[in-house]
Formats: C-alpha cells, sequence, structure tokens
C-alpha cells in the first residue's frame, strides 16, 4: 500500500503522515458550539473527519479521536465582547444554561447517528475543564505573554509576535490586523485591539460565571481546544481538524497559547474541510441562510423541493473533495440520491452474478486506484468514480459481456462493501438489502412471466406487465439474457 498524504495547513502543501507515536494516533476537531440545532455546515466537518477516523483506523492505526463541545466562552460576536451564546439561549428561552447544552447535544448526537458519524473515542466539554483552562492561563502569564486588565486575562500578541510568528497559519500580518480590527464594546481594556481573552470577567447579569484567581467569569473561547487537546493527547499530537472558518482566529490563537503554555508546537498536521455554500454564500447560522439537518430529513424547508435521505446528504458531501468549496441545490442533491441508488444496487447485484471459469475484469488493479485516492489527501470523488467505474463492470458481467469466477465475486464484494461501508461510511439502502427479500422475490416472478410471454411472442402481455410495473416507479431493463429492476 502506498502512503497516506495529508494536506497540511500550516505548511500549505501535501505531506506523508508520520504519527509522532506511530501505530497510535492523536486526532483533535474542534466540534459544535451547542445553542442550536445542527445544519448542512455542521455535517460537513463531522462527515470529513470521520472519514478520515475510519480511514486510519482501516489502515492500520490505534486513533483517539477527542471532539470537543463548545457549551460556554463563545461570544455572539467572537470578538471578547458581547454574551456568550448558550447564556444568551438560555435568557431567551428562561431555562438554565445546561437545559440548553443538553437539549442541542442530544439533538446533535441525533443527527450524526442519522448521518452514521462514529463516536469520537472522547467528547469533552468546555464547562467540564474549567480548572485545566485556569492552569493553562497560570502558565501563560508566568511566562510573560498574557496580562490582566479589569479582572480579565488577555493573551499578548504584539509580545509574542516578536519571538513567534503570529498569523503562520492564516497568512495573517500582524500590520494588517492592526488595521483591519474594529473598535468595539469592552475593547478599552486591551493594550491591542487583536489581543485575545484568556479569561473573562463576568458582569452582574452574565449567568456562567467561575471562580477563578483573577477575577469571577469564564473562560475564552480559543483557550478551551489548547486545554482539553494536551489533557487528552498530550503536549503534542498528530492533527487538529475542523472548517476553514476556524483557521482565523481560533485556531491561530491555538497555536499561540499552546505555544506558550507547553513550550512547543503542539499539532504536526493542520486538517481543514472547506464551506457548503449556497448561491456562492457561506451557509450558516450567524447569516440566517442555515437548513437545519431535520429539514433536510423531512423537507419542511422553503428551498427544499422534497425530502432528502441522510445517506443522500452524506454522499452529496462525499462526492466533493473536503478542502474544495461544495455549493447547495436540489439538482445536486437528486443527482447524488440517484447516484447512491445505482452504487447500492450494484453491491446487491454481486452475490447473484453469473460465474463463469476466468475472470476477464482486474479486481487488484481497481481496488489499488481505490486505495491510491484515499492516500492521496482522502480524495472521495476520485474514490466514488472508481466505484462508479466499477459498478458497469458488474452490470457487463450481468449482460454476459465480462465474466468473474465465484471466489473473485468474494473477493469483489469484500472490497466493494469495505470501500462503501467501512471507509465512506454509507449505510445499505434497505430497499437493496439482501436482507429484504420480499419485494424481490416477487419481482423474480413478474420478470419470469413476463420472460414466458415473449418467449411465447405475447407482445402485448409483456408490454402490459413492463408499462403497469413502470406506473408504480419500477423500471424494467431487458438485457442479453432476461431482464433487471430498479425503482424510479
Amino acid at each position: 500500500m502506498s502512503e497516506f498524504i495529508v494536506y497540511n495547513t500550516l505548511t500549505r502543501r501535501k505531506e506523508i503522515f508520520e504519527p509522532i507515536h506511530p501505530p497510535f494516533v492523536g486526532l483533535y476537531v474542534c466540534g459544535p458550539t451547542v445553542y442550536g440545532d445542527a445544519h448542512l455546515g455542521h455535517a460537513r466537518p463531522a462527515i470529513t473527519f470521520d472519514l478520515l477516523f475510519r480511514y486510519l483506523r482501516h489502515i492500520g492505526y490505534k486513533v483517539r479521536y477527542v471532539r470537543n463541545i463548545t457549551d460556554v466562552g463563545h461570544l455572539e460576536n467572537d470578538a471578547d465582547a458581547g454574551r456568550d451564546k448558550v447564556a444568551a439561549r438560555a435568557l431567551l428561552e428562561q431555562v438554565e444554561p445546561m437545559e440548553v447544552v443538553q437539549r442541542y447535544s442530544d439533538n446533535y448526537h441525533h443527527n450524526m447517528d442519522q448521518l452514521n458519524i462514529l463516536k469520537p473515542s472522547i467528547e469533552p466539554r468546555a464547562s467540564g475543564h474549567i480548572p485545566e483552562q485556569q492552569e493553562m492561563i497560570a502558565k501563560i502569564l508566568s511566562e510573560g505573554f498574557a496580562y490582566i486588565s479589569n479582572g480579565s486575562v488577555y493573551f499578548d500578541v504584539e509580545k509574542y509576535s516578536i519571538s513567534h510568528h503570529y498569523g503562520k497559519l492564516s497568512g495573517r500580518i500582524l500590520e494588517d490586523l492592526q488595521s483591519a480590527t474594529r473598535d468595539l464594546d469592552g475593547q478599552e481594556e486591551k493594550r491591542n485591539p487583536f489581543d485575545f481573552a484568556l479569561w473573562k470577567k463576568a458582569l452582574p447579569e452574565h449567568i456562567m460565571r467561575w471562580n477563578s484567581p483573577w477575577s469571577i467569569g469564564f473562560p475564552g473561547w480559543h483557550l478551551e481546544c489548547s486545554a482539553m487537546s494536551t489533557k487528552y493527547l498530550g503536549e503534542e499530537f498528530d492533527i487538529h481538524g475542523g472548517g476553514m472558518d476556524l483557521l482565523f482566529p481560533h485556531h491561530e490563537c491555538e497555536i499561540a497559547q499552546s505555544r506558550i503554555a507547553n513550550g512547543k508546537d503542539s499539532v504536526r498536521y493542520w486538517m481543514h474541510n472547506n464551506m457548503i455554500t449556497i448561491n456562492g454564500q457561506k451557509m450558516g447560522k450567524s447569516l440566517g441562510n442555515g437548513i437545519l439537518l431535520d429539514q433536510f430529513f423531512t423537507g419542511s424547508h422553503a428551498l427544499l423541493e422534497k425530502p432528502y435521505d441522510p445517506m443522500t446528504i452524506r454522499f452529496f458531501i462525499l462526492q466533493a473533495h473536503y478542502r474544495s468549496t461544495l455549493d447547495f441545490s436540489n439538482e445536486a442533491l437528486q443527482a447524488s440520491e440517484k447516484g447512491f441508488a445505482r452504487l447500492m444496487k450494484s453491491i446487491t447485484m454481486l452475490p447473484g452474478l453469473p460465474t463463469a471459469d476466468k475472470t476477464t475484469i482486474d479486481i487488484g488493479a481497481w481496488s489499488s486506484n481505490c486505495y491510491q485516492a484515499l492516500n492521496d489527501d482522502l480524495n472521495t470523488p476520485v474514490l466514488i468514480a472508481h466505484l462508479f467505474d466499477m459498478s458497469k463492470q458488474i452490470n457487463l458481467i450481468a449482460d454476459g459481456r465480462e465474466s468473474i469466477t465465484s471466489e473473485d465475486i468474494k473477493i469483489l464484494v469484500q472490497h466493494f462493501r469495505q470501500f462503501a461501508f467501512d471507509i465512506l461510511g454509507l449505510i445499505e439502502d434497505t430497499q437493496f438489502s439482501p436482507d429484504n427479500q420480499l419485494l424481490p422475490k416477487v419481482m423474480e416472478m413478474i420478470l419470469q412471466v413476463r420472460q414466458d410471454a415473449k418467449k411465447n411472442k405475447d407482445f402485448a402481455l409483456s408490454d402490459h406487465i413492463r408499462n403497469e410495473l413502470g406506473k408504480i416507479g419500477i423500471v424494467v431493463k431487458d438485457r442479453k439474457e432476461g431482464a433487471d429492476w430498479e425503482r424510479k
């Protein structure tokens, strides 16, 4: 097998993946902020890093996958001012903040189960790691790279930039930040407007608060990931992932504070998935154009022409490379729906293919091409293209234009299901499942009656059967020997 290559956002190039302590791999991914229901934009990082988790395990690594939940400290404008988003929702609904967290966490997990997202190894919450965050703040203060102002603690970006490269992940330049930073309420207590909060003193009306050496307050948003990744993966770990929208300021701030607190760069590979857009604009809660996953599954949104199955959504996302933008449209989703059905039909056909004394297709080369696609920075569009190529070969075998031995059918079934189900994480559509035998048996009987009618030159009956099946959504396809069928 060829080496696994990943694109490292930090170095802006593809690199051979070399874990720090093989075969162990530490993977940290920024999870959701639980103040609302999950939308399509949440599905992409979940599916992207589920794919990475699955593939790393498939090729033999032992992966500790940590995906956090942000339940405190995420401010409304993400600029160290304004209300905490969870607390704001709690005030609006007149409930405890942790009621908000519990409800939306449960909903998020339900949606992830629908999309067949594997559960992470550890799923820590920011509110459960206040001591670790305070300990990290104390380290940064002792190193002289943070300062206390009016009970809040801020990271000194300007001082850090003298001896370190702030902006190396995002490509930002400090001088540009100085000219571009907006004036916001509460910024006057900072030395520089681009300094970021490690700890915020709570206003009297702030309902999420903890004691600290500096004030009664709450941690800054950026700090949680540094504290929790260090706790569960160590001061150095292999991969940190998340959406492209987190690259700056969140991940840039993580790099800076972890570098000072741990005395080293913590992450070897940074991986970022790109955005899902709608009419060319980022889809998300903050822009008010996010379609909830529940709305996709029920069709209850004005932009949706119909409901879409969770596997259609997963397949839609996997058909684009994780680093490319993906634009939503009903047409694209319906094309994904048809493509997914084609793959499922091919998998179902495999065990029943006619066998021969020799195999005329190159299964080994096909499997190798599939692995090459995955080893090339998880190139799922190319992998899916290879799966469709094999689907065509399966149809040729069914038509008698290619041949395969019974042993090679077993090998092909294993490999096809391995790529489609184990790695891509697709779930077999029950309408094509071998376990759902009633409809296939009924159709086998009907097609045999139709075949007998054709042999007896009763073409009127043959056409009648085909047309009536068409009316109820079943398409009959005549082949060299016999006929096949599929749902529209």
